[in-house]
């Protein structure tokens, strides 16, 4: 029997979560979706500028975890941007700290644990 997927813990949810080319007919096809725990490792990763293992910390999931989620989400954002296709944030197995009681804000840049 498959382990359990266990929630990834999140900041708070993204303040947008729909992008695509302004001015210009998305003629790509279909949205790229990409998922909140998707959005907040490239967040931690590339804005926060964490390492994969703090990320993984911050998120409360293994390394490896990590690795693959950031994986897809720079694939689905290479995708939106170079087909000029929309991007939607939505879904996942997530938690928010809010929601977790551990006090986190939308900036928490690392302080945020397990509660």
């Amino acid at each position: 029997m498959p382990r359990p997927c266990k929630r990834r813990r999140i900041c708070a949810m993204p303040a947008c979560q729909r992008f695509g080319p302004k001015g210009h007919p998305c003629e790509g096809g279909e949205p790229i979706l990409m998922t909140v725990d998707e959005f907040e490792a490239v967040r931690l990763i590339d804005h926060e500028g964490m390492n994969q293992e703090q990320c993984a910390e911050q998120m409360d999931i293994a390394r490896t975890t990590v690795q693959s989620i950031y994986s897809s989400a720079r694939g689905k954002l290479a995708q939106a941007l170079v087909d000029s296709r929309e991007l939607v944030i939505s879904g996942g197995d997530i938690v928010v700290c809010s929601e977790c009681g551990c006090g986190c804000d939308r900036h928490c840049g690392g302080r945020c644990r397990r509660g």
